[in-house]
């Protein structure tokens, strides 16, 4: 099972590790939720899109914010049809049964939670970045995860017809607590080495030549010991990879790194990080890689010299 989730993941590009893997189909055989903690970045979000199309099952999101109430995760009641309906019967049938019919499945308007727990087929649910959520959202969050049930006043109790996979995820913005991560499995997700960011590049990007691939994990490797703002994910690894081949890059120099460093950082304090210890940062990539024959090449914004 860990072997074939690895390789259902491979064919849709996200290399898992064996941890990773591991920590997943826990997740399923369980049926417990998996709380992801890790920089920002890192594939945590993506990895619940990629399960969702390895299980060939819907994924649900909520993306959790500050402020985030139980009303816009759960249920809210479709007013403005209830109170047509209301105008439409009045005066048909006593109170009590035009009140059932308004407060019905029919004017029930499903939030990412409930609309999980009321499929047919277990779906991925992902709770994303919930540290951002506040301490009173995460508490009604416990409920759920434990009886996987939610009450509606009007209609009662409504208990999951299949238990969703449930992923968690967290950048670590403020401290989740012990109550919550009692009732997960839990994986920390952290930045890849050189090595397994090249076979990640390779799987995303299979198009990519070896010589630039080698050269820009090398230098994000190296870049992610500097104190940056905020520092490159395997995300700006991609997008960087992805601007490179378009512009026709077969390797990388200085000029080059300048030219795309908008592509990786993101905050005008790194860019100036960078040009401080580009000589340096040169310096090790081409030790890494050995030193290349120059190539030209022309990308619409002057011929730049490619060691």
């Amino acid at each position: 099972m860990i072997a074939e989730l690895q390789s259902r993941f491979a064919a849709r590009g996200f290399v898992a590790s064996d941890d990773f893997a591991v920590a997943l189909h826990l997740m399923l055989s369980l049926e417990k939720p998996l709380l992801i903690e890790g920089p920002a970045g890192v594939g945590k979000t993506e990895s619940a899109k990629v399960l969702s199309e390895a299980l060939g099952t819907r994924l649900i999101r909520l993306q959790c914010y500050e402020g985030l109430d139980a009303s816009s995760a759960l249920y809210e009641w479709n007013y403005p049809k209830q109170m047509l309906r209301i105008r439409l019967t009045e005066g048909q049938g006593n109170l009590e049964e035009r009140e059932s019919q308004i407060f019905s499945d029919a004017f029930l308007l499903k939030r990412p939670l409930l609309e999980a727990i009321t499929q047919d087929i277990p779906p991925v649910l992902l709770i994303d970045e919930v540290d951002r959520a506040d301490e009173a959202f995460e508490a009604f969050l416990l409920e759920l995860l434990a009886e996987f049930q939610i009450s509606i006043p009007e209609l009662g109790t409504v208990k999951a017809k299949h238990r969703p996979r449930v992923i968690l995820t967290s950048n670590r913005s403020r401290e989740l607590s012990d109550a919550l991560r009692r009732r997960c499995l839990y994986l920390w997700q952290s930045y890849p080495n050189a090595t397994q960011e090249l076979e990640i590049l390779k799987a995303r990007l299979p198009e990519i030549n070896l010589r630039l691939a080698q050269q820009i994990t090398t230098l994000m490797t190296e870049l992610r010991k500097l104190p940056f703002h905020k520092v490159p994910g395997v995300a700006e690894t991609l997008d960087w990879a992805l601007a490179l081949m378009n512009l026709h890059q077969e390797s990388l120099d200085t000029k080059t790194v300048t030219l795309t460093r908008g592509c990786i950082l993101k905050a005008r304090e790194d860019w100036v990080l960078l040009e401080n210890n580009l000589p340096a940062l040169e310096k090790i990539w081409n030790e890494q890689i050995g030193q290349r024959k120059p190539l030209e090449t022309d990308f619409g914004i002057g011929t730049v010299t490619i060691r």
